[in-house]
């Protein structure tokens, strides 16, 4: 149960909701007990009268039937406020695990999404969450108003006779033995089931979010097998968890069952011994019958919060996760981890820092992914203002790790890295990547209009601004020819749009957020020419007057930098400017030869470095 706790402690701000649901659930349990109370005088007095003993009972019989009615009335309105408090505390709730989760995920490092699937992360927020928050709407519902009705019951079967109330309470602790007796073996089960439900639904969200690639390889029956042999898996897993925990409620019903045979058989008796009246006869059945529906809705909740235990577990793995030691603050107080100011919607963008070195500085920085396999190893090179620098080397030779750990998405294992002359270890992420301005290879637009995506720069840019950066991107035209121009929606991720056009709102976006530093991260390497120069010159129109790193994918489009990096498995093997290194025989000389040969194996050592003809590419 320490996963629940720990859920409505992290609710605590609830508490008038559950403050609410609490008065509700007592008044319907004192109104719940009324009507036996009603029962029995109306019992004793029709049992009267039959037996021609006092005056007409008619009058008083009408009254309490007015009462059992105004009773169950007002009840029935109170559960359904109670509900409504119960339903809205629920749907705060879910709010408030959904937005910690998510603030948790924006909060943690890049690493940890490395090794974890986009799709299965969401279906764990679906899965989990609801499982935990329907176990607690069922226990605002229900849970309170049940436990007061049975601490009465308990209460006047002892003011009757006192063996019943011993019957009943040796009941319940014998339930809830049984029921928590199958836990253990329930929840391995579970956690089976789970594990093919995240990892199906994940697979599913890659492949409806990457449709056009799975049919293009003709891959729909591959996937749609995959997708249905893990659900047939779910269906083998519950049919022995199902079997498990029916075979247990067999036994819980029978000791039910037997308990309540010596309740009804006491209170027969006592009432043939003339202990009890006809009506407290039936008043007491009543309560008892009142106890029962508890006990049989206990199995119930505990399956409920078994679901809710095994959901939580998930959610929580997740929120135990260390942030990013430099993660937007507002956002890891939004996972509830610490005491700082909620989350402000209205803060305006991060600025970069201010300048008092170098614009961008390597000194022995060496870094790798995982332990003792490393990416890169000694880098050490400086950027000064408006200085321009390629990098070149085989796929794989540590570019885009530099890349990475420029923008802050890593740490470096060893060495200093400096952004605008402060050490990116004593900048906070945010800080860092407002200092740095990037056009990737892959745009990466969101679903929204073509306005909402330039601004994502910066959301307080005005219309005149969005326009402008749009200009000198090369994008006004062909977004001012949509009907809806700059309020079209492109769809999840672009789709909408060509290529190019999406390069160049990405263009225009990194032109918005006006950054000193700029990486272009193979920014053209995967369009046509056509939308290659147009492009190319809304990313030179972006480089006026910043310092720039870029991984390039044609060696004309890095003829004329400032200075060019090769890196060697990990390693800086020359430096220099274009002009020095086409003549000194090494990786940059020898690139600009292959791409004039022809040859099938000049062709095989070009591909070594992303290279397909004149162009360069790949992903490090």
């Amino acid at each position: 149960m320490k996963p629940l706790i720990s859920i409505m402690r992290s609710a605590r701000a609830l508490w008038p909701y559950y403050l609410a649901v609490f008065a509700c659930a007592t008044a319907v349990a004192a109104l719940a007990l009324v009507s036996p109370f009603l029962v029995r005088e109306a019992t004793d007095l029709i049992i009267d009268a039959l037996r021609g003993n006092g005056s007409d009972h008619l009058p008083a019989v009408l009254w309490l039937a007015v009462a059992l009615f105004a009773a169950d009335a007002l009840r029935g309105l109170l559960q359904n406020v109670g509900g409504y408090y119960g339903d809205v505390m629920v749907a705060r709730l879910r709010q408030v695990l959904s937005t910690r989760y998510y603030a948790q995920l924006l909060a943690l490092p890049q690493r940890y999404f490395d090794s974890q699937v986009t799709g299965t992360i969401i279906a764990r927020l679906d899965r989990s969450i609801m499982n935990i928050s329907n176990f607690l709407q069922s226990l605002a519902n229900n849970f309170f108003s049940m436990i007061l009705q049975i601490i009465a019951v308990l209460v006047i079967t002892t003011y009757y006779y006192w063996p019943l109330t011993v019957l009943l309470v040796v009941l319940f602790p014998l339930y809830f033995w049984l029921t928590t007796a199958t836990s253990g073996r329930w929840q391995a089960f579970e956690k089976t089931k789970n594990e093919h439900i995240d990892i199906a639904n994940g697979r599913f969200a890659e492949v409806i979010g990457q449709v056009k690639v799975t049919k293009s390889f003709v891959a729909e029956a591959r996937e749609l097998d995959s997708f249905a042999t893990h659900y047939r898996d779910v269906v083998d897993v519950t049919k022995p968890q199902s079997r498990w925990w029916h075979t247990m409620d067999v036994w819980r019903q029978l000791a039910m069952a037997a308990a309540f045979f010596g309740i009804h058989c006491v209170i027969f008796w006592r009432t043939l011994e003339g202990h009890f009246s006809i009506g407290e006869m039936v008043m007491l059945m009543q309560l008892v019958a009142m106890a029962k529906q508890p006990v049989s809705m206990l199995s119930w909740i505990v399956d409920s919060a078994q679901r809710a235990i095994a959901g939580s577990r998930d959610y929580y793995r997740v929120m135990d996760q260390a942030p990013e030691p430099t993660a937007n603050p507002e956002v890891v107080a939004a996972t509830g981890a610490s005491d700082k100011p909620a989350l402000r919607t209205d803060a305006l963008p991060a600025l970069p820092v201010p300048a008092s070195g170098p614009v961008f500085a390597f000194r022995d920085v060496s870094f790798a992914y995982e332990e003792g396999e490393s990416v890169v190893e000694d880098i050490t090179f400086a950027a000064t203002e408006g200085q321009t620098i390629a990098l070149v080397g085989e796929s794989g030779g540590g570019k885009s790790t530099l890349v990475n750990l420029l923008l802050g998405l890593y740490r470096p294992a060893a060495g200093t890295l400096e952004v605008l002359g402060h050490d990116i270890g004593k900048l906070t992420a945010a800080q860092v990547r407002a200092s740095v301005g990037v056009v990737f290879q892959e745009p990466y637009l969101f679903s929204g209009t073509i306005a909402e995506n330039i601004a994502y720069a910066n959301p307080t840019a005005t219309r005149a601004q969005i326009h402008n950066v749009a200009r000198r991107a090369g994008a006004h035209e062909f977004i001012c020819a949509f009907p809806d121009g700059y309020d079209t929606i492109i769809g999840e991720r672009g789709l909408r749009l060509s290529g190019g056009q999406k390069q160049r709102v990405a263009v225009a976006r990194a032109m918005l957020k006006d950054a000193p530093i700029l990486v272009l991260d193979e920014a053209t390497s995967a369009l046509d020419t056509k939308s290659e120069r147009v492009v190319q010159a809304g990313l030179e129109e972006l480089m006026k007057n910043r310092t720039t790193l870029i991984i390039a994918h044609r060696l004309s489009t890095i003829a004329s930098v400032d200075t060019i990096i090769t890196l060697d498995q990990g390693r800086i093997a020359e430096v220099g400017s274009p002009a020095q290194l086409a003549t000194t025989g090494g990786i940059y000389s020898q690139l600009l030869a292959l791409t004039q040969s022809g040859t099938a194996a000049d062709r095989e050592l070009l591909k070594r470095f992303g290279i397909r003809g004149a162009r360069l590419g790949g992903h490090d």
